[in-house]
């Protein structure tokens, strides 16, 4: 009688293999969500740094979180900055053409403010007007005396000269912008046209550049009058030589390269 071959029951495993890509896919969603952290996070010099160290860990090398940043660098924003502090114009062009840009500049400044300081000796008015050349603009200073009847804004008949000379000289440099600014004293102001120094100054501003704007070769493009009534004082308003001087017209031609405030402030220093 043959004897039956008994097999023992044993218990059936589950097939666990599904677990291997299960944590593929764990590992894929969580780069996937670091990824998309780091685009909302705005240091993207971090994320490249974190992209990398996970690229590395996961795949060897470029992946999935391979990620390059088109962000300027704060070295780049910096050298950004200098540029255009060194020509606020236009900051696209080479440094030595700048510093010659510069140099022109200053030539035809010095060379204007000779015909203004030429003009106002040979016409007697060095009581009336003055000059200033500095760092950001060509200054041209005349006492309201010379132009206004007191508490007036219409420019005296025979100012009108002076103001058409002027715009005569200005017009050489016709790319310049110009302010035309109205100053007064402290002493307040009532009556029918005007209710306060503000408006004064602001008028005086405005009528005066009219005149200089009467000449064709000039760009109203370029021109602002502007009003700051009895708030820019040059002198003391406690003496009646010191409101004199503080009652002005001020045009301003700006110059369009300037030094940056800290070559400024060294010139200024005498650094």
């Amino acid at each position: 009688m043959s004897k039956k071959t008994r097999h023992e029951e044993h218990e059936e495993h589950a097939d666990e293999s599904w677990l291997l890509p299960y944590s593929d896919l764990m590992t894929l969603l969580v780069a996937l969500f670091l990824v998309m952290y780091a685009m909302s996070a705005t240091d993207a010099k971090k994320f490249e740094e974190m992209s990398q160290a996970f690229s590395s860990a996961l795949s060897g090398g470029g992946g999935v979180l391979e990620y390059k940043s088109d962000a300027p660098t704060s070295k780049q924003l910096d050298q950004g900055k200098a540029d255009k502090m060194d020509n606020v114009v236009a900051p696209n062009t080479g440094k030595s053409e700048i510093a010659r840009l510069k140099q022109q500049e200053q030539e035809d400044l010095e060379n204007l403010k000779q015909q203004f300081d030429q003009y106002i000796q040979n016409n007697g008015m060095t009581d009336l007007l003055s000059t200033k050349l500095n760092q950001s603009q060509l200054m041209i200073t005349i006492s309201d005396n010379a132009l206004f009847a007191s508490g007036q804004a219409v420019v005296k008949d025979d100012s009108r000269q002076l103001a058409k000379s002027i715009s005569t000289m200005l017009q050489q440099f016709p790319d310049y912008e110009v302010l035309v600014q109205g100053h007064t004293d402290n002493i307040p102001i009532s009556n029918s046209s005007y209710s306060s120094n503000w408006d004064l100054s602001v008028d005086r501003a405005l009528q005066f550049m009219k005149i200089l704007l009467l000449n064709p070769y000039l760009n109203p493009v370029k021109f602002s009058p502007i009003g700051y009534g009895e708030y820019h004082p040059i002198a003391d308003n406690s003496t009646a030589a010191g409101r004199a001087q503080n009652r002005r017209v001020e045009i301003s031609i700006l110059r369009k390269y300037q030094d940056s405030p800290q070559t400024m402030d060294a010139t200024a220093t005498g650094n």
